[in-house]
Order: structure tokens, then sequence, then C-alpha cells
């Protein structure tokens, strides 16, 4: 095992899913309303994820790459709105529905939406090839490109696994009302990023 190409994937992984965005919000939510589990979970869809672009980036299945940004478009819009319906949900749920919520949707809805709403983002790919090169990433050797996949997916997940064990060490802090405030703000945010996408078409 090459472990320094694995740290390479690692720091890979955990500087791409660092950064605050959409993604982040939710988990920051779902594990205030429904727990540490289900935040990490939703976090480990956009760990999948970030795997899945790193394949494509690391492998250079550049055929793969042009038909995703060919469709960036279609991407983009079924992002956007797909945000926005989240966050316009979240800003109107209570939390007394939330946890009624959770229980129909399980890990496996937490999971998949934050999976999908980090794949209906293809220019990740580009995050991804710039780190990369930056890195020094072998290009064109199969066996270290799989050792650096593995270690973005490694960073990434452990990237998650924080974000949502420190959140909820104040889970037991916050009282109805305060998880209401929690929605209210998740929800503007969210909406926010999915106008944004959205708005970045007409550009």
């Amino acid at each position: 095992m090459n472990f320094p190409l694995l740290l390479r994937g690692f720091v890979i992984g955990l500087s791409i899913a660092a950064p605050v965005g959409p993604i982040g919000v939710l988990c920051i939510r779902r594990t205030l309303a429904e727990g540490r589990m289900a935040g990490f979970v939703s976090g480990l869809g956009a760990a999948t994820a970030d795997m899945l672009f790193g394949c494509v980036a690391g492998f250079g299945l550049t055929f793969i790459s042009n038909a995703l940004l060919a469709q960036q478009f279609w991407f983009q819009l079924i992002g956007g709105l797909f945000l926005c319906y989240l966050g316009v949900r979240t800003l109107l749920s209570r939390p007394a529905e939330i946890a009624a919520v959770a229980k129909s949707r399980g890990m496996l809805g937490s999971y998949t939406s934050t999976l999908f709403l980090t794949l209906t983002n293809p220019l990740t790919i580009f995050a991804f090839a710039a780190i990369y090169a930056g890195l020094g990433a072998a290009a064109g050797d199969y066996s270290a490109a799989l050792i650096l996949i593995t270690g973005v997916f490694a960073g990434s997940a452990m990237w998650w696994l924080l974000l949502s064990g420190g959140v909820s060490l104040f889970r037991t802090r916050f009282t109805t009302r305060s998880l209401l405030w929690v929605n209210r703000v998740s929800g503007v945010v969210i909406v926010g990023f999915g106008l944004f996408a959205l708005s970045s078409l007409l550009s």
C-alpha cells in the first residue's frame, strides 16, 4: 500500500468536502433534527459522489466527463429545482413533522438525496482534475489512481463524520423553538443555493 498516495487522496477528499455548501447545511440540519447517524449517512451520499467523480478524474474517463459536461444545463436545472424544493420543504417544516418524515424516508433516503444533489454538479470534476494535477497524481497508473480514490472517499467520509459528530454534541441544547429557527435558516440558505444554481443558467 502506497501510504503517501493514500494520504494525498485523503487530503483531496477532505478539501472537496470541507467548504460549506448546500450539502453541508443539509447535513447539519438533519443531524440536529434526526440525529448524528442521519447527518453522517447524508454525508456518505456526498462522499460516494465525490468518489465517483474521483474515478472520472483519476482514471481519465474523458468520455464520461464529456457526456456529463454536455448535459451540464439539465443537471444544473434539475439540481437547482431540487434544492429549491428541499429548501422550501425544510423552511415550512416544524420539528415534529420532520421526525415523522425521517421515519418514512429512512437512512436510504438521506443517503440517496445527497448523492443525487452532489451528482447533479458535474463541474466538481474540474475541481478534482485541478487538485489531482496540483498534487501530482500519477496519470495512467490505474493502481495509483485506485489508491487515490480510496483516500478521496476516506477523506470525504471523515469530514462528514467529524461534522455530524460535532453538531450532535450540541443537539440536546436545542429546544423545539430552536429547531424551528434552524429549519427556517437552513431552508432559506438551501433555497438560496438553488436559486443561485438556476440564475447561473441564465448567464
